[in-house]
């Protein structure tokens, strides 16, 4: 008997030590929970409670010099669902499929998917939103949002870009200045029960959304407009593949024009072109989408041709080791080592001084003097002038110059570089470098942007551009403008020639890679006033069909382009 009261006991006592270690485990449990989890919990009691919606922020606009709207803004709406709301789903679905124009199936899977809150359609027309509304459907939310528009369609759709289902900046402008451009986003907030439904009678909290900056750009939408007509008609008249023009102020790189016919329209931007409509629906069809946004004149480098011999003659002058009257000799072609590079005139140009033989666009010419400078020196005004370096333009993607190694450069490799030739750059880089050496020796950084104005304050903040001065001397820049104007006047250039105004330039023919194919690059660099430039214009004829030599078909081009902003530009 005594044995067994001593057995129950330690039942007893094993029962509640049993009792007590539980209780230990659950207070413990209820401290960490309260404390230690606190902040987790009150979290998803929120998230439980609370329903949170985005309103849109209205993208800055972009405006021209002029403040002539670019790119701006449509009032639109985003329709979106509730899984937890919906009252009747059959009713939504098919209300969401005759407003929305969408398929049952793809409805369906998204009304009948459980998550907070679920996108059905965005940028769907403000008439269409207050039609859904008027149905006044449980669980069908139609939130206000913006839709990028681009109000001239295709002009400068390379420089500006466009913006995504997320009103974020994909490429261009838009994408260079985001920060300034989107703006900062508002919300809704609304209280919900246990079930995920509104309470009706908590009122929503809203967060009012802050609208972008205005960006204005250096570009003038008139000149802009100039040389999309003249690209268009050398791109129709000449068959080419694309035609590219730059307009700038050589003075402190102000971007007045970029240009790239054939452009896309960004108000509808994932439409290929014509020019590549028969990839639309294929697996190459990303492949020709990024081709038809890449801009050719940031992105893209090419053989300059005889438009780089304003480089040659800029570092020969600033050495010093030529005169405007000093002879040469030009039998069609030269020897450098084994290789007989020809003239662009087979017959040969005879004896020319050197102000005749750059109105020539003589190779034998400018291999002689490229030969003259030798590596060292060559490849020290190639640093010196910036060239092997980025400009720094404030659009995305910009290429580097494919220059040779120095220690890779002999006497053939030289001589085809003194006439633009082996080696490539982009056709930004080139104007900047151009425009560096004609305004005086100040290397300048080619740019779009020239102010933002902030939305809320109403500041306006504007932007500086880096500048080197003393790449070349002024005595040089002013001896090179009267020969590049003497090239117009009296040279291979003359087809830019405009009665009444002074120009500046220099035509250029060259060829592709590989050469077996036969495609030329032709191109006309002007300026004007000669004297003293506030224009340069370069033009870029790609793969031209029958006559491509650059002072037969794009000097013309250059000259027109001229005609038409000179006097605008008083």
């Amino acid at each position: 008997m005594e044995r067994n009261k001593t057995y129950n006991r330690k039942k007893i006592c094993i029962f509640c030590f049993i009792i007590f270690a539980c209780a230990c485990l659950l207070t413990g449990r209820l401290i960490y929970l309260m404390i230690f989890k606190h902040d987790y919990y009150t979290e998803k009691a929120i998230d439980l409670q609370q329903r949170e919606r985005q309103i849109k922020a209205a993208r800055g606009e972009i405006v021209d010099r002029n403040g002539v709207v670019l790119a701006t803004n449509e009032a639109v709406c985003t329709i979106s669902v509730i899984h937890n709301q919906i009252t009747d789903e059959e009713q939504v679905i098919q209300m969401l499929c005759k407003e929305l124009e969408l398929s049952e199936e793809y409805v369906r899977k998204r009304v009948e998917k459980v998550t907070s809150i679920e996108k059905i359609k965005s940028n769907v027309s403000k008439e269409i939103g207050k039609r859904i509304l008027a149905y006044e459907l449980d669980g069908v939310k139609v939130d206000e949002d913006y839709k990028r528009v681009y109000p001239y369609n295709e002009l400068a759709s390379k420089v500006l870009g466009f913006t995504g289902s997320d009103n974020q900046g994909i490429i261009g402008l838009e994408s260079k200045y985001e920060t300034y451009l989107k703006g900062q986003d508002g919300t809704i907030l609304t209280f919900t029960d246990a079930r995920g439904r509104e309470v009706e009678d908590l009122i929503e909290n809203r967060l009012e959304p802050v609208s972008g900056d205005t960006l204005q750009i250096t570009m003038d939408y008139n000149i802009q407009a100039y040389c999309m007509q003249a690209a268009e008609k050398a791109y129709l008249q000449k068959e080419a593949d694309h035609v590219s023009i730059i307009v700038m102020n050589p003075q402190n790189g102000e971007l007045l024009a970029m240009a790239n016919y054939p452009e896309f329209n960004p108000n509808e931007p994932f439409t290929l072109i014509e020019q590549y409509a028969q990839y639309a629906g294929t697996e190459e069809e990303s492949d020709y989408l990024n081709e038809m946004w890449r801009n050719p004149c940031v992105s893209d480098t090419y053989e300059p041709g005889s438009t780089f011999k304003i480089i040659t003659t800029s570092a020969a002058l600033e050495e010093g080791i030529v005169g405007l009257n000093d002879s040469y000799y030009c039998p069609g072609y030269i020897m450098v080592e084994d290789r007989k590079i020809r003239c662009h005139k087979t017959i040969g140009h005879g004896s020319e001084t050197f102000e005749e033989g750059i109105e020539n666009s003589c190779n034998p010419v400018f291999i002689s003097v490229g030969l003259e400078l030798g590596v060292d020196r060559y490849y020290h005004y190639f640093e010196r002038f910036g060239l092997l370096d980025k400009t720094h333009i404030d659009l995305p993607g910009e290429a580097n110059t494919i220059m040779h190694k120095k220690e890779n450069i002999g006497p053939v490799e030289l001589a085809t570089i003194s006439f633009g030739q082996s080696f490539q750059i982009t056709p930004i880089q080139l104007a900047t470098t151009v425009s560096s050496l004609i305004n005086g020796g100040t290397r300048v950084t080619p740019h779009f942007g020239m102010s933002v104005t902030d939305s809320t304050t109403g500041e306006v903040e504007t932007f500086e551009y880096e500048t080197l001065p003393g790449i070349c001397s002024e005595e040089a820049s002013e001896t090179l403008r009267y020969l590049l104007e003497q090239v117009v006047s009296d040279g291979s250039g003359s087809r830019a020639y405009l009665e009444g105004f002074e120009i500046g330039g220099k035509t250029a023919t060259s060829q592709t890679l590989p050469r077996s194919e036969n495609k030329y690059i032709s191109s006309f660099l002007g300026f004007a006033p000669a004297s003293d430039p506030e224009v340069l214009v370069l033009v870029i004829i790609h793969n031209p069909q029958g006559i491509y030599y650059g002072g037969t078909i794009a000097a013309p081009i250059a000259r027109e382009i001229f005609e038409n902003i000179l006097p605008y530009l008083d």
